[in-house]
């Protein structure tokens, strides 16, 4: 089995990790991530699966829905935007949209407090348009 370097491991890993989200339509928790996993490896742990989302958060390739302590696959192209992500109490589904228009309003009242915001994202619970 070849050895790989550590950064190039943790890519892979990343890129494992994306794939289970995308594959998925629904939020996933980082332990059902890891029991789609470990079907194929038997050995991998939870902290592994944590610094992977971790890092996909980082860079914002995966979005963390607090409310619900799941993840998501990101499904919009946003450098400096402001992901808005409509979760449906009834059905789990998420609906990413782009809500760049409301970030200069979120910059402002973060400045006006003296806040510097590290990240944004916005949840929105109710019913999507299939439950409501």
């Amino acid at each position: 089995m070849e050895v790989l370097p550590m950064r190039k491991h943790a890519a892979l890993r990343q890129s494992d990790v994306l794939s289970v989200l995308q594959r998925h339509d629904k939020p996933m928790t980082a332990y059902e991530i890891l029991g789609r996993m470990k079907t194929d490896e038997p050995d991998l742990a939870a902290p592994t699966i944590y610094r992977a989302l971790a890092a996909l958060t980082d860079q914002g390739r995966a979005h963390r829905l607090e409310s619900m302590k799941s993840f998501v696959p990101c499904r919009c192209e946003h450098a400096d935007s402001l992901p808005v992500l409509a979760v449906c109490e009834d059905c789990g589904a998420v609906e990413e949209q782009d809500g760049s228009p409301l970030l200069s309003g979120l910059r402002e009242i973060s400045s006006r407090i003296g806040f510097a915001g590290a990240r944004h994202i916005i949840e929105i619970q109710g019913q999507c348009r299939d439950c409501a």
